[in-house]
């Protein structure tokens, strides 16, 4: 249960890492300050169920290509899952939305970064 809220948590840091430096992606209605992050907790869950869920699955499909690539389709991978969960946010009635594949693979990378140093901090425990 702990592992699984250190790694919401760094979703939810990475996330908003994301959204306060890309312009193309945002999670903003209008609403107060406890509704946003409410918000940020609810998206940064969809992303880790799309990313424990769907993104094995893809990435066991695209075998070949990130071979090929010498793993450079991660990035690919990684930024239709981030669009993925924007589409299902925007499903869920969330405010958080994606400007297009090439905003999503920058945010991709970010979130890698992001989640890779908050994951370092936080304990790890199984």
């Amino acid at each position: 249960m702990t592992n699984f809220v250190v790694k919401t948590l760094a979703n939810a840091a990475a996330l908003a890492v994301a959204i306060w430096l890309l312009a193309g992606i945002t999670l903003d209605d209008g609403s107060s300050m406890g509704r946003r992050v409410l918000s940020l907790i609810l998206v940064a869950l969809i992303f880790g169920l799309v990313n424990f869920i769907v993104k094995p699955v893809v990435k066991l499909l695209s075998l070949p290509l990130f071979v090929l690539t010498l793993g450079l389709f991660t990035l690919v991978v990684n930024a239709a899952m981030l669009l993925l969960t924007s589409w299902l946010a925007t499903q869920f009635d969330l405010s958080f939305h994606v400007d297009g594949f090439w905003t999503a693979v920058v945010g991709a990378l970010i979130i890698s970064i992001v989640s890779w140093a908050v994951n370092m901090v936080l304990p790890d425990k199984n």
